[in-house]
């Protein structure tokens, strides 16, 4: 790709090439915090939804499959990366993911098995189409419409299969939320440890942790709200969904996220 020069408004260079940027953010430490809160406040305020108030599965999928649509159009439409708007876009498929996966495993009794295996295979087909669409999975080619609407969906599945995954495994397989979060949280030091110290794919990578970040969250969420007697702490999904709200803004702002460099 040949260098693209040109003068700005003050009359200073500036180069396109160096300048291109995705309309996501640069995977750092801060990336991952944000991350796990968010898949957290996903759960507590999925439950917060259809639970506490009452609403049930279907009606909490509907409004938060609403709130999904309208920040991904936003994300589509806006022209560069704004850090508020994609976490919000990113909380919006945690609490779709929440509310959807449990309608699938609960009320439409698949079970958490079966709503995992199905989860598993649209995620991984969506992934499919997406690379042989585009010929990259990559999150530095996510710099056009065509390629966010891949995103989104590829996300929205990702985090609806963490669900679902989170639940078997405390409930169904009988670790409980403390075990299943040491679980999921040592499988993401072994990603981390893949990524530094050996050559597979770092996409291959950050997709994998991305995934297990969601059933963290999913255990971790289900660990702060549920009965003392189902092994939770029994806190309000309201007071800990704030909570949770408050420390992914003050991310936010601490770590100032850039935008990732694109690979156009």
């Amino acid at each position: 790709m040949n260098q693209l020069s040109a003068l700005n408004s003050t009359g200073r260079r500036t180069d396109a090439s160096i300048q291109a940027l995705a309309k996501v953010p640069e995977v750092t430490l801060g990336f991952w915090v944000i991350k796990i809160a968010a898949t957290t406040l996903g759960e507590t305020g999925g439950d917060a939804v259809s639970m506490s108030l009452n609403l049930g599965y279907l009606i909490a999928t509907g409004i938060f499959a609403a709130l999904f649509i309208a920040f991904v159009i936003a994300q589509v439409r806006a022209t560069k990366f704004h850090s508020a708007l994609y976490w919000a876009t990113i909380v919006a498929t945690t609490t779709v993911g929440t509310t959807l996966a449990d309608f699938v495993d609960r009320s439409l009794g698949i079970g958490y098995l079966g709503g995992s295996s199905l989860l598993l295979a649209l995620l991984l087909l969506s992934l499919f189409v997406w690379h042989h669409t585009l010929g990259s999975v990559s999150i530095n080619t996510v710099d056009s419409p065509k390629v966010e609407v891949f995103y989104w969906v590829t996300i929205m599945f990702s985090q609806t299969l963490g669900t679902a995954l989170g639940d078997w495994t405390a409930d169904s397989m009988g670790a409980g939320y403390s075990a299943a979060a040491v679980l999921f949280g040592g499988l993401l030091v072994l990603v981390a440890v893949a990524y530094y110290w050996t050559n597979l794919s770092h996409t291959l990578l950050f997709w994998a942790a991305f995934i297990l970040t969601r059933p963290l969250g999913a255990v971790v969420g289900d660990f702060l709200d549920k009965p003392v007697a189902h092994g939770g702490l029994a806190l309000s999904r309201y007071s800990a969904s704030l909570a949770l709200l408050a420390f992914i803004v003050l991310g936010i702002v601490l770590f100032r996220q850039q935008a990732a460099k694109s690979a156009h």
